[in-house]
């Protein structure tokens, strides 16, 4: 039997984790908020493949009365995933069981306030309405003191993990000061090694805490299941993790392969059929992509992303990162850590090369210029 840190008991709706409770197995929701009669269809999917807590995005007003409205029809564990407007949380706590919040976004709105008075108000409502919260720190939209640090130090320090950390630290530790204890926290990247490492410093410096583990933007099947088993493997081997999210790059009507994918896991760990490796073909083409959410803005994104997949083949062995990313939420950070980055909007997608922009391109022109850029880095001389 797998041993399993000790971390506390959280609470959310009717799922428990924490403290030796089963891993749950967590989705999130990819058509849009607004049309209920779709959000609850899939919501009932991912209920039936067996999803244990389900997320769905507010950005706007218009998305927290859907989910109002979805509460009345659905009695499944919901977590609403709060972006930059967290004064949202006013309207959901009393119809969710969980709040996450990320600590980047937190500085995107109402940017005079203290970061600490948005979280002791999120802290505050979450504590009358019987919530739980989730601290989720993420690589593309990382706190950007924390972040700032980071680049001026060594370039040892620019690639660590550290400002994710500490970010999550000093967050945990303020909602404890706050006396609110009902929390998790979550450090994502699209890089398996680099979750490995965030969350084993995490959970050295706070193994009380329950982890939410995820790949983030792991990309489409079976390349993003392979990178998500090599975390979850390393990180539930150690202990570490009590509830997961498989993010994957699928149609709508495929959402539920997610569960299915992190219920695998779950029983592979558990047999001891794990991989002995950890590092995610370091050597090779790496194709990033965000999973499909209600954030997308044009679901041309998700065929792009697979023709992307197909174009590329020829250039499996070569060392270069192409990620493809469908919203503004963490498109702009995760582009531009790639050596291609497609950043797809409504109408145009913006394509950058190495953090350097290079035009917003329509969705029928966009493969062209890849094949141009993806061909410059390849042919380009080593130093």
């Amino acid at each position: 039997m797998l041993q399993r840190n000790q971390t506390r008991t959280v609470k959310i709706g009717s799922v428990t984790i924490g403290h030796g409770h089963p891993i749950a197995v967590q989705s999130m929701c990819a058509t849009k908020t607004t049309d209920v009669p779709a959000t609850l269809q899939q919501l009932r999917s991912l209920q039936q493949a067996g999803a244990d807590i389900i997320r769905i995005a507010a950005d706007h007003k218009k998305d927290a009365a859907a989910i109002v409205a979805l509460r009345q029809q659905s009695d499944a564990t919901l977590s609403v995933d709060l972006q930059e407007n967290y004064r949202l949380a006013e309207t959901l706590a009393p119809h969710v069981d969980k709040i996450r919040y990320n600590p980047g976004h937190l500085y995107h709105h109402e940017r005079n306030k203290p970061w600490r008075e948005k979280v002791a108000y999120l802290a505050d409502l979450a504590a009358r309405h019987d919530c739980a919260l989730r601290v989720g720190v993420n690589a593309g939209s990382v706190d950007p003191d924390k972040l700032a640090a980071a680049r001026g130090g060594d370039s040892a320090a620019r690639d660590s993990v550290l400002p994710m950390v500490e970010s999550a630290l000093e967050h945990s530790e303020w909602l404890d000061q706050l006396g609110f204890t009902r929390y998790c926290v979550s450090l994502k990247d699209s890089a398996p090694r680099k979750v490995i490492d965030a969350n084993r410093m995490f959970a050295a410096a706070r193994p009380d805490i329950p982890l939410h583990l995820g790949v983030t933007e792991a990309g489409m099947p079976p390349s993003g299941i392979e990178k998500t088993s090599i975390a979850f493997e390393q990180l539930i081997g150690y202990g570490i993790g009590d509830t997961v999210r498989v993010s994957l790059t699928l149609p709508h009507a495929q959402k539920h392969l997610e569960i299915s994918a992190g219920q695998k896991m779950l029983a592979d760990i558990a047999a001891g059929r794990v991989r002995t490796v950890v590092h995610f073909k370091e050597n090779q083409l790496n194709l990033i992509s965000c999973p499909s959410c209600s954030r997308v803005e044009n679901e041309a994104f998700i065929e792009l992303a697979q023709q992307v997949k197909e174009r590329t083949q020829y250039a499996q062995q070569h060392a270069i990162t192409i990620a493809v990313m469908g919203c503004r939420v963490n498109g702009p950070g995760e582009t531009d850590d790639a050596d291609l980055g497609l950043w797809c909007g409504p109408n145009y997608v913006n394509l950058k090369k190495r953090g350097k922009k290079l035009g917003a391109f329509k969705y029928e022109q966009i493969l062209e210029r890849l094949d141009e850029e993806l061909a410059s880095l390849i042919n380009a001389p080593t130093t």
